[in-house]
């Protein structure tokens, strides 16, 4: 059967996607890039947020609706959805054919026929890079933040073997990775439940280092700050193939705020971490997530965040507004903010971190950086990637102009950065 993946929220939900895909085609299936050459779609959802859910849902809806005329002979949903909603979607949705909940591939399998092979095989999606992959080490999560759901949808914290995680990092990179992202809900959780914590993360780290080619990109994402040390930075820094990119979502900068949101993190504890790290690496990439709105946040909850921005001058920030996610301590706490707040305080904030990453950017021109080609348009002689600076799918790119006859997708090549722009760069490949 031919068979269309939609693939919905984070990384790690790609990563599932991918293990699913790889299930599916070793039963005899067929993976394809258009839904209209499929017999089937299937859904992977996401139920993070609110419009997360609501995205999903529409997704649903329109997949349904091809089913009903004519388009599709089955439509499948999987995931975080239903891991929240599970049995009052299947009541509400009686036209699916297919309900699995996440990792739970062989519901799917046996609604669509064939035997899989034993073991883990992860097959990327069409719409996805060959060259940057996502690495999961761990599934759920313990921390307990008082507005996120995860814990309820996905469970509590499991971490993989690193001989696991090393065997799939040495299948990516065979099947053509020049990068791998490490990912799950909390990287600096990674072993906590084996009887570590952060020394685990570096463990794997050095282990990760040693086993895979000298060539291939390591970028670590989704740190939880109160276990970011300062040994974890400087092997960060020191490392010969991880890149000095950190994503450390703090989600407020004030301590009232973070206290109530049980982030187990002060305000000082906060700004030493960016801090430290800017002393040990100057050019440290650091990203954030900040959320607007949580219950009880004041004007001058929200000017400590915005100064917080300031001082830390992050290079990237991802910013959304407090939804009050049903079975979160959050959605009951009083002094809920009302929306017209919180979208002003969100383009307050937004329009704050635009002059700040554009000041970043600016202190690259003139630099050389090694950048990986993930993009070629031969016609007009420019391609486009991503170079230490650059996560795939959140951040921007750099758009390499006067490009070599030859330069393919996939080479990581020396570019001199001309011009700058809030989130984008541009430069010239260096010939050597």
């Amino acid at each position: 059967m031919k068979i269309y993946f939609l693939s919905l929220g984070c990384a790690k939900n790609t990563v599932d996607s991918e293990c699913l895909a790889g299930a599916l085609s070793r039963a005899g299936h067929e993976i394809v890039e258009r839904i209209e050459l499929a017999d089937a779609a299937i859904v992977n959802t996401c139920a993070f947020i609110r419009p997360a859910a609501e995205e999903s849902i529409d997704a649903i809806l329109d997949l349904e609706q091809m089913k009903l005329d004519g388009h599709l002979k089955k439509v499948g949903v999987v995931g975080c959805l239903l891991n929240r909603y599970g049995d009052e979607l299947v009541k509400e949705m009686p036209n699916i054919d297919i309900w699995a909940r996440s990792e739970e591939w062989d519901k799917v399998i046996a609604q669509l026929g064939g035997y899989p092979e034993t073991g883990r095989c992860r097959l990327p999606l069409p719409s996805t890079s060959r060259y940057s992959r996502y690495l999961k080490i761990s599934e759920g999560c313990d921390n307990r933040c008082t507005y996120c759901a995860i814990p309820a949808i996905r469970g509590r914290l499991r971490s993989m073997p690193i001989d696991i995680i090393l065997s799939e990092a040495a299948q990516l990179v065979r099947e053509g990775a020049k990068e791998l992202c490490v990912v799950g809900q909390d990287l600096t959780a990674y072993g906590a439940d084996l009887g570590g914590g952060s020394d685990r993360l570096i463990d794997l780290l050095d282990a990760l280092e040693a086993s895979l080619p000298s060539d291939v990109w390591i970028r670590l994402l989704y740190l939880h700050p109160n276990r970011v040390t300062v040994r974890l930075l400087e092997r960060v820094a020191s490392g010969r193939q991880i890149l000095p990119y950190l994503d450390i979502p703090v989600q407020h900068g004030d301590e009232r705020i973070l206290a109530a949101m049980n982030r187990h993190i002060e305000g000082e504890r906060l700004i030493s971490i960016f801090k430290t790290a800017r002393e040990i690496n100057p050019d440290f990439a650091l990203r954030t997530t900040i959320m607007v709105g949580f219950p009880g946040e004041k004007k001058s909850h929200f000017e400590n965040t915005l100064e917080f921005i300031r001082q830390v001058s992050f290079d990237r920030i991802g910013a959304f507004q407090f939804y009050a996610e049903e079975g979160t301590e959050a959605a009951n706490l009083p002094g809920q903010v009302s929306n017209a707040t919180k979208i002003k305080r969100l383009d307050t904030l937004m329009a704050l971190q635009e002059e700040i990453s554009f000041s970043r950017q600016e202190l690259f021109v003139g630099k050389e950086m090694k950048v990986l080609v993930e993009k070629i348009d031969a016609e007009c002689g420019i391609a486009e990637g991503r170079s230490f600076r650059e996560a795939p799918e959140v951040d921007g790119v750099v758009e390499i102009r006067n490009i070599r006859n030859g330069l393919r997708e996939g080479d990581v090549v020396k570019v001199r950065m001309i011009e700058a722009m809030p989130h984008d760069m541009i430069g010239e490949e260096v010939m050597i």
